[in-house]
């Protein structure tokens, strides 16, 4: 039997946090944790919303999933996000210990890769996934804010 949970199955449900944070004026970055195939966290950027830098769509996810598991650690889990996690994500998800994380669009100026930050050497790295999707709904974001 063919397991429909793949990457891209969950990226797609990341990418609808995405097109919230789109319609709420944020920038459209959306994330969810997954564990045993079950989803236990999603969110989207509230930066703009909380008045707050670091109410990232991954900030905000591991901070639910935590919640959810009832401890700090993420141990079996899978983040996946829109756009690559900043340096300020990266950290919190070294210090969470999560499994995996699978992203999108590279964001080739302030992501954790550019910006040296390290991960836990345990967490698993997908890049790519749904690259072009995540990319499109970004630039869509910044060429209406332009105008």
């Amino acid at each position: 039997m063919i397991n429909p949970f793949t990457d891209e199955y969950f990226m797609k449900k990341a990418l609808q946090e995405a097109e919230m944070a789109f319609e709420k004026g944020e920038i459209p970055v959306g994330a969810l944790i997954v564990i045993d195939n079950k989803v236990i966290a999603r969110s989207h950027n509230l930066t703009e919303l909380l008045n707050d830098v670091t109410a990232h769509a991954e900030m905000q996810s591991i901070t639910a999933a935590a919640n959810y598991l009832g401890g700090k650690y993420l141990i079996g889990c899978t983040l996946y996000v829109t756009l690559e996690p900043c340096q300020m994500c990266a950290g919190a998800l070294y210090w969470s210990q999560i499994s995996k994380i699978v992203f999108g669009a590279t964001d080739e100026n302030r992501g954790f890769t550019k910006m040296g930050t390290q991960l836990h050497p345990k967490t698993t790295v997908v890049r790519g996934v749904l690259a072009e999707e995540a990319s499109d709904l970004m630039k869509r974001f910044f060429i209406e804010r332009r105008k």
